[in-house]
């Protein structure tokens, strides 16, 4: 039975011996798929040498790289706990992960060696290795313990119920928590997004989102690897590094969170060559439909849009790519073998999933299917509340239409009620970023005595000369936004908080605000 993802590895390495299965042109390193299995052989074994065991957690602190995706393989074939942590974490933030979920073991590289300089004396009893070839006095390296080690294949038992990872929420909203995915979620999330994406054995996929986050992970890596297809690596994303790439290996697909689209828009298109693009993949935080314009008439890329949250795995929802104008502000319609609904939402509790609102009735989204997560780690009072009745409670407000499109208005602690009525920041959000001198935008709820809250915009400007008296006469002539809706209030700012997958980190927003106010 084929039920784990280091079995449905080797059988696609097998299959496609000869072909090219990665690239990581930041380090010069490729590999056919038979030399990346006898990679991955060696770096299990090399893990169990060192006393890693199933069950045992292995993190890594490490930008997009080739051992990165070694050693994801590697622990699925042992049947060890793949723990991938934010890069952009310092120590202390690093620290309470690393607390959280008690690593035996813990692989980082030369580019963010200050910020495990700093911790590393916290944790005695985990093992860190550097992939690098000079590491510091306390670490091992991974190069010459994958060197001494067997390239012979494991043989162990693993369950498709069997943990296959911790993943992090993005703290959004503050403390991350630990997600817990078995082996079976996410097969069946690489199902869905091959059969969403249409991918084939003769794709290339550029990995220029960070891989320790799901959306890069799960819906393009792994399918993509298991089905025999080839992924080029980026260390980090870079808009000029994407444009040289995707010309020089001719990919095929990307993800990028709408944020990544924006900045390659941003650049001289005028050398560009895209004609080698099947489809760009967009997710983790919405794209103002005028984003989505832009991209097919000045690159001439067809977008598909995914919808979901960590917890799933994460796609749940898919707009096609036809859809992207016909259905423009929607997340699309729930994947294969999933439900969505929309229930009411509660004060005193989880919305219950019998209480379903009709169609164009805001609620918050509830999803049900085969990729949703085993619970938090640590934390089974948290588990419970998310997966009441068996449906993952989102903390998404949003509708569906009569057609079972989704619409996400926001997020339930985001919505700002002035003078009574409900004010959701994405579409105020979407009106400015169709002005030509927005480049960004953030909304969110001040206190105001007289309307409860008032709408406060935090725009990063494109255009140097704009001003707040400029966007104010946008919103109040456009069509876009009732009177209630408009901001009340602009700032400024050379940039916006956002986390690893390019969701706006709004509660350090409400931090800096709520300062100005008390100062």
């Amino acid at each position: 039975m084929y039920s784990s993802i280091g079995k449905l590895f080797d059988l696609a390495a097998e299959k496609n011996r000869d072909k090219e299965a990665l690239a990581d042109v930041s380090r010069g390193v490729r590999r056919t798929f038979k030399e990346w299995q006898g990679e991955v052989n060696q770096c299990a074994n090399a893990l169990l040498d060192a006393g890693v065991r199933k069950g045992d957690r292995v993190s890594t602190f490490l930008f997009n790289c080739a051992e990165l995706a070694t050693v994801f393989f590697a622990c699925a074939k042992i049947g060890a706990v793949l723990n991938p942590v934010n890069f952009r974490l310092k120590a202390k933030e690093a620290a309470f992960i690393l607390n959280d979920c008690s690593p035996k073991l813990v692989l980082f590289e030369k580019a963010l060696q200050p910020e495990i300089d700093a911790l590393h004396e916290e944790f005695p009893r985990v093992q860190f290795w550097s992939i690098d070839s000079e590491p510091p006095s306390y670490a091992g390296s991974y190069q010459e313990k994958i060197k001494a080690a067997s390239d012979s294949p494991v043989e162990m038992e693993i369950s498709e119920n069997d943990l296959y990872a911790i993943m992090y929420t993005s703290g959004t909203t503050g403390r991350p928590k630990g997600v817990l995915h078995r082996h079976r979620d996410m097969i069946d999330q690489a199902m869905v997004c091959s059969i969403a994406l249409r991918l084939t054995p003769n794709d290339c996929g550029l990995v220029a989102a960070p891989m320790f986050h799901c959306a890069e992970l799960h819906c393009c890596l792994l399918p993509r690897v298991l089905l025999g297809a080839k992924n080029v690596i980026l260390h980090h994303f870079d808009p000029k590094l994407v444009l040289q790439t995707i010309k020089e290996e001719k990919v095929t697909l990307m993800f990028g969170a709408p944020t990544m689209w924006n900045m390659l828009l941003q650049e001289d298109l005028q050398t560009a060559d895209f004609s080698s693009m099947r489809i760009g993949l967009y997710g983790a935080a919405p794209m103002a439909p005028v984003l989505v314009k832009q991209l097919k008439e000045q690159a001439g890329i067809e977008l598909i849009q995914a919808y979901g949250m960590t917890e799933m795995g994460p796609a749940v929802t898919f707009l096609a790519e036809d859809e992207q104008l016909s259905k423009a502000g929607s997340a699309g319609r729930v994947c294969f073998g999933h439900e969505l609904i929309i229930a009411r939402p509660r004060e005193d509790g989880p919305a219950d999933p019998d209480d379903r609102l009709e169609p164009y009735e805001v609620g918050e989204i509830l999803v049900k299917g085969p990729s949703v997560m085993a619970g938090y780690y640590k934390r089974p009072e948290a588990s419970e509340k998310a997966l009441y009745k068996g449906w993952y409670h989102s903390g998404d407000l949003g509708y569906l239409d009569r057609d079972g499109y989704l619409f996400v208005a926001d997020r339930v602690d985001d919505m700002i009620i002035s003078g009574g009525e409900n004010v959701y920041p994405r579409e105020v959000e979407d009106a400015l970023h169709a002005h030509s001198g927005v480049l960004d935008a953030a909304v969110l709820g001040e206190p105001d005595e007289k309307w409860g809250e008032k709408v406060v915009a935090y725009i990063v400007k494109k255009d140097p000369s704009v001003t707040e008296d400029e966007l104010e006469q946008f919103c109040k002539t456009g069509s876009s936004l009732a009177d209630y809706k408009r901001p009340r209030k602009y700032i400024f700012t050379d940039q916006l908080p956002r986390n690893a997958s390019g969701k706006i980190q709004k509660f350090l927003l409400r931090e800096q605000l709520a300062k100005q106010l008390n100062s």
